[in-house]
């Protein structure tokens, strides 16, 4: 399993970004994939995630709902995180993961499973800085 991000950057308070996970090594269309990030001296938090089947379901952390969107493409095996109206509490390493053997639904508990865990998969991260 491999999860390659791309994307991040700076920009400044109230900006956009875009960022992508390539995701390759296991079944695309049936997995939850999701962002977490961690900012300096904070623990790793989830941000949103998606299952990439047909059902699509989506789940995002009450700071970035209304502001981030996530999406998956199957043709490509990628996930995007659009992430309009930038805040400087945005400003993290940003990492996409997954874990093909998850059985349920996305939501909570699978942030709670993936950063407690040994069974997922991480990608190496990518810095979002946001400024005034």
């Amino acid at each position: 399993v491999q999860l390659v991000e791309s994307g991040g950057g700076s920009e400044q308070i109230g900006g956009s970004l875009i960022l992508s996970c390539v995701a390759s090594g296991f079944t695309f269309d049936d997995s939850i994939i999701g962002w977490f990030r961690q900012a300096p001296g904070k623990e790793r938090e989830g941000v949103a995630c998606i299952n990439t089947n047909d059902d699509g379901h989506v789940y995002y952390v009450n700071s970035v709902k209304g502001r981030f969107t996530i999406s998956s493409d199957s043709a490509k095996n990628t996930v995007i995180l659009r992430m309009n109206n930038l805040e400087p509490e945005d400003t993290a390493v940003y990492f996409c993961a997954t874990d093909p053997l998850y059985p349920g639904y996305p939501g909570p508990m699978w942030f709670d499973t993936l950063a407690a865990g040994d069974d997922g998969y991480w990608g190496q991260g990518t810095q979002v800085s946001v400024s005034s």
